[in-house]
């Protein structure tokens, strides 16, 4: 059983299945894993055991009668806490909703229990999700199981740092500038960011609404990305609730033959220059694709240099009237300092209604220059970020670092993550594969293959 819980999520469903072990079993096992590592990491905010072992039974219960809820049958999971679970305390990282009950589960928490998957917990986030470090007034700080002085990345710092702990199989993140991605590349798990349309966002803490709405998607994340090509068909689709998400089929990751893909890379955006290691990490990356048969080149998408402002300017362009509606509609009186940052930030740059328009035709614009390029190409591979995991409060977090993710809330497109490397401090290093417009096959077919080449997820020293 030790070694289960290090197992895929899609490994411990056929092993439920097949009754090699049992749901209860298994959830027991993944209790006493979060109980042993998250006092470290404050990880996970809300552990609901009990809970979660009452349903444990039911699915073996139903197992040995025949009945099958779905491919998730009797597998626990935990859920960013800026998603609804019914039932469960659902904070977003505000203090207004630090008892928060929601009645109803978040469209894509209803879709995983429905498939059989078992909700163990809640995972911390920044507040609103709208930091890069997770850390808020209601939970406090989550650490890196890699070392506990560093940052997990944010905004699904939580998820990525129990999934990397061994604490659980998967878990769901959002992403709006990167918050699957960065906290993927630094806790060495996958995850993936699918096309802006592709997932719903009801019952997410950013409602999907406003000039910034279609930079939000949410994810999931796993140690394995076998698990995030079972995961993405699930959550994925219209729900009737969420305007944005459009009925696109989903392809097969395994259906991918890499010889026919078109791959340019880049290793430096020329906003901010990554180190050394990092730079390698994404050589090799390319080099492993290019082996396996891709035309590979080194071509970087035009005006990248763009990304912050054009992206700032949506979310602050209201002088922070956005983020201050958000507190209110929460009942939250003092919000952490980095949203108070924000407003503060949005007062400063308030724009008028004719600079707002001139805003929103760059964003077209900037989308149209960066499809021209993709026409080239079937996937492009970049860094997350420019360095590994920073140590918590360092003067290396600021806004511009952000950019090798947020670009690609801009466009949209969907975008995975996958450990390559390791720095000379032992911290995980990942490579970010983006593909073109509803291409989830190929960019999780990718980063599969340097997945396989290149080990991903290893076990953290504790």
């Amino acid at each position: 059983m030790s070694e289960l819980i290090y197992a895929s999520a899609t490994a411990v469903a056929k092993a439920i299945r097949t009754k090699e072990v049992s749901s209860e079993e298994v959830v027991k096992a993944y209790v006493q894993r979060i109980r042993d590592v998250n006092p470290q990491l404050n990880a996970v905010v809300r552990l609901d055991a009990e809970g979660a072992l009452v349903e444990a039974r039911r699915s073996d219960e139903e197992l040995a009668k025949g009945d099958l809820r779905g491919p998730l049958h009797g597998v626990p999971m935990t859920i960013k806490d800026a998603l609804d679970t019914a039932g469960v305390i659902s904070s977003g990282g505000t203090q207004g909703r630090s008892s928060f009950v929601p009645e109803q589960d978040a469209t894509v928490v209803a879709r995983l229990r429905a498939a059989g998957a078992i909700l163990l917990g809640k995972t911390n986030t920044p507040e609103l999700t709208l930091d890069f470090e997770t850390d808020n007034l209601v939970y406090g700080r989550t650490n890196n199981p890699y070392d506990v002085s560093c940052t997990c990345g944010g905004s699904s710092g939580g998820a990525a740092a129990i999934i990397a702990a061994g604490g659980i199989p998967f878990d769901i993140g959002s992403d709006t500038g990167g918050s699957i991605r960065l906290p993927s590349h630094v806790c060495g798990t996958a995850g993936i960011r699918p096309t802006s349309g592709r997932v719903p966002r009801t019952g997410h803490i950013l409602p999907p609404a406003g000039l910034d709405e279609s930079f939000t998607q949410i994810g999931p994340m796993a140690r394995y990305v076998e698990d995030l090509i079972t995961l993405l068909p699930i959550i994925a689709g219209v729900d009737w609730r969420d305007p944005a998400i459009v009925p696109m089929p989903l392809a097969d990751p395994n259906q991918v033959n890499l010889t026919d893909l078109r791959a340019a890379f880049y290793t430096d955006n020329g906003i901010v220059t990554p180190t050394p290691e990092i730079m390698a990490a994404v050589e090799a990356a390319a080099s492993a694709l290019e082996k396996a048969g891709a035309a590979v080149e080194e071509a970087r998408p035009p005006g990248m240099e763009k990304t912050m402002d054009l992206l700032l300017g949506c979310q602050l362009g209201d002088g922070g009237a956005g983020f201050k509606r958000l507190l209110d509609l929460y009942g939250t009186k003092e919000p952490h300092p980095g949203i108070a940052n924000l407003i503060a930030m949005g007062q400063e740059s308030k724009v008028t209604s004719d600079t707002l328009s001139g805003l929103v035709f760059q964003i077209d614009q900037f989308r149209s220059e960066m499809l021209s390029f993709m026409e080239a190409y079937d996937v492009v591979v970049c860094p997350v970020l420019p360095f590994p995991a920073p140590p918590h409060g360092a003067s290396s977090i600021q806004l511009p670092v952000f950019a090798y993710t947020a670009t690609y809330n801009l466009t949209g497109w969907p975008a995975a993550v996958v450990r390559v490397s390791t720095s000379p401090e032992g911290l995980p290093i990942g490579a970010q594969v983006v593909a073109r417009p509803w291409r989830e096959d190929v960019a999780l077919a990718a980063v599969k293959h340097l997945e396989k080449l290149f080990g991903g997820w290893q076990r953290p020293p504790m």
